[in-house]
């Protein structure tokens, strides 16, 4: 089964569809699938409920769909980054469905494992838990969260072979395995593609059964959010 695809375009394409519920991988504008992004982008598909710990910048990553009015809600854990974003949330125009990173992490991850609710400790007395079923373990109480299961999951790892079997590059991992796992369909961007067996099977951060479409785009612009230099002396 050949899983590449010559663009990110033709990645995506009859995959991704308006109204659907998309998880994108990533951390501020680490690990984000920027060329995915922009083939989304281009696309036109409208009125998604994008699941991402943040919405990028306001003109790079999720930003770009959040401009282009492309997202119609963002379950994520944190926006301090987007002005669009705030603008759109505090106009009424956006909704947001704001969500502890851990739960957020875990949501994911249990979705990709098959777990359709959890219990956690987090949010519990807040309005995190409202209108969600609580219950009592050993003299604490839990909330119940349920899991998500995008129709679509979009990441970015370093390296694939042609089996799928994916690397990522030290923190740019992030979000994305989880993220790969839950999607009914996931569609990974990567820098190298190399041959099966060329990446030793302790080095597999991802199996390539999670993996149904494959893009290369070998220089992403990885625009850094936030640059911090040393004073000149």
């Amino acid at each position: 089964m050949n899983k590449i695809y010559p663009s990110a375009a033709a990645a995506i394409e009859g995959v991704v569809k308006s109204g659907q519920l998309l998880a994108v991988g990533g951390f501020g504008l680490c690990g984000i699938p920027e060329a995915l992004i922009e083939a989304v982008k281009a696309s036109g598909v409208k009125d998604l409920t994008v699941i991402s710990n943040n919405a990028g910048v306001d003109d790079f990553g999720l930003g770009k769909l959040l401009q282009t009015r492309q997202i119609k809600k963002m379950i994520s854990s944190y926006v301090g980054e987007n002005k669009e974003f705030e603008r759109q949330f505090l106009a009424g125009e956006l909704e947001l469905e704001f969500t502890p990173q851990g739960t957020l992490a875990e949501k994911l991850r249990a979705g990709g494992a098959g777990i359709p609710a959890f219990f956690t400790k987090t949010g519990v007395g807040t309005i995190v838990a409202e209108g969600k079923e609580t219950r009592e373990f050993d003299g604490e109480t839990y909330v119940m969260e349920r899991s998500l299961v995008p129709e679509v999951s979009l990441v970015k790892a370093d390296i694939a072979d042609r089996s799928g079997n994916l690397r990522f590059n030290l923190t740019a991992r992030n979000f994305n395995p989880a993220a790969a796992m839950a999607g009914k369909v996931c569609i990974v961007e990567v820098e190298r593609i190399v041959a099966v067996g060329e990446i030793a099977p302790d080095d597999v951060h991802l199996p390539g059964i999670y993996v149904h479409r494959i893009v290369h785009n070998p220089t992403p612009e990885k625009r850094i959010e936030k640059r911090t230099v040393r004073p000149h002396k």
